[in-house]
């Protein structure tokens, strides 16, 4: 079975860019382009993990972060936030509201798709 992410960005560029490099590491992508999107794609799709840019239009990515949190049926999410905020209390908050990495913006594709790959590896 393909493991399903959902990435969700208002920048168009990122989407892009970054469905092709998961579609082509062996993914299924699911693109939503704001907080409410993303919201309603991890709630319908269940996938394995959301990357979320924190600034976006309807829900910022740290409020979709909390609503995923708060729904026990979706705790298996594994969650990366995606933004150019990269102070440390930035970092902080999206740690506490429940993110499982934090990824500032720019970024390294590779680096991306191997930190993605390393935490969605089977415990061993």
């Amino acid at each position: 079975m393909t493991t399903t992410l959902v990435i969700a960005d208002d920048e168009p560029n990122i989407l892009i860019s970054l469905e092709f490099l998961f579609k082509r590491a062996g993914y299924r992508v699911v693109l939503a382009r704001d907080g409410q999107e993303a919201q309603d794609a991890i709630v319908r799709e269940r996938p394995a993990l959301a990357m979320l840019d924190v600034m976006m239009p309807r829900k910022s990515g740290l409020e979709v972060c909390q609503a995923v949190r708060a729904d026990d049926s979706l705790a298996a999410v594994k969650i990366v936030m995606l933004t150019a905020k990269g102070r440390d209390t930035d970092v902080a908050k999206g740690i506490a509201l429940g993110a499982n990495a934090y990824v500032v913006k720019p970024f390294s594709t590779k680096d991306l798709l191997a930190q993605v790959q390393q935490m969605l590896e089977p415990a061993a």
